[in-house]
C-alpha cells in the first residue's frame, strides 16, 4: 500500500482479528459456494457495511457542522452523497442476507467491530471539513478496493456490487477534492497523516488564495 497516510479504515487489522461474533459461518449460502466461503464473504461485507454506515453518519455530521462563506455549497453537496451511501448500506446488508448471513446495523456492533475512531472534526470551516473528509473517503475507497481483490475468485456477484459502489464513492471524492486542488493540480491534503492535519492544511491553503 506504500506510504499512504493512516486512515484507520484499512483491512489489514481485520485480517489479524478473529471472526466477529456477528459473522459466524452460515448454515447455508448461495448455490455454487461453500458455507465457509460464504462466511468469509459475509465477514468482509460486515466490515464494508460498518464502513458505509459510518460514512453516512459522518457525511451528515459534516452537513450539520460546516460554517463559513462556502456553507451552503458544501451543505447542499453532501445530502445526495448521504442518500447514495445509505442506498449502498441497504444493498450491502441485503447481499449479506442473500449469502445466509445476518447483517448488523446497530451502533453498538459498529463501534465494537470497527477499526477506526470517530470522525475528529466538530464545528469548523467548510474547507477544513472537506480536507478531513478527503481522508475519510480515501480510507473507505482503499478498503473497498481491497475487498474487490479479495472477492476476485470467491464471489463475482459481490465484487460487481462493490465495484458499482466504488464508482460513486470515487466520484464523490472527486467532488470533495475539487475544493482542495490548487491550479497546479496539487492537493492540500497530500501526505496528511490525520483528519486534523488534513483539515489544517486545507484551511491554510484556502487562506493563501486570493
Amino acid at each position: 500500500m506504500g506510504n499512504k497516510p493512516p486512515t484507520g479504515r484499512t483491512v489489514h487489522a481485520e485480517r489479524e482479528r478473529p471472526v466477529p461474533s456477528s459473522a459466524p459461518e452460515p448454515k447455508y449460502t448461495v448455490p455454487g459456494m461453500t458455507p465457509r466461503t460464504g462466511g468469509d464473504v459475509i465477514q468482509l461485507l460486515n466490515m464494508r457495511l460498518h464502513a458505509l454506515n459510518d460514512l453516512a453518519l459522518t457525511l451528515k455530521h459534516i452537513h450539520w457542522n460546516v460554517v463559513g462563506p462556502h456553507f451552503i455549497a458544501v451543505h447542499e453537496m453532501l445530502d445526495p452523497q448521504v442518500d447514495s451511501v445509505r442506498d449502498m448500506t441497504d444493498t450491502t446488508a441485503e447481499r449479506i442476507s442473500t449469502l445466509g448471513g445476518s447483517p448488523h446495523g446497530t451502533p453498538g456492533v459498529l463501534v465494537a467491530e470497527r477499526q477506526w475512531e470517530d470522525y475528529a472534526i466538530g464545528r469548523a470551516e467548510s474547507i477544513e471539513h472537506l480536507g478531513a473528509l478527503d481522508l475519510v473517503y480515501s480510507g473507505v475507497i482503499e478498503d473497498h478496493r481491497e475487498a474487490v481483490k479479495a472477492t476476485d475468485e470467491s464471489d463475482l456477484i459481490t465484487q460487481d456490487m462493490l465495484i458499482e459502489q466504488l464508482r460513486s464513492l470515487e466520484l464523490f471524492q472527486w467532488f470533495v477534492r475539487a475544493h482542495l486542488e490548487s491550479a497546479g493540480g496539487s492537493l492540500s491534503t497530500a501526505s496528511a497523516g490525520s483528519e486534523q492535519e488534513a483539515a489544517s492544511r486545507a484551511g491554510k491553503q484556502a487562506r493563501k488564495q486570493p
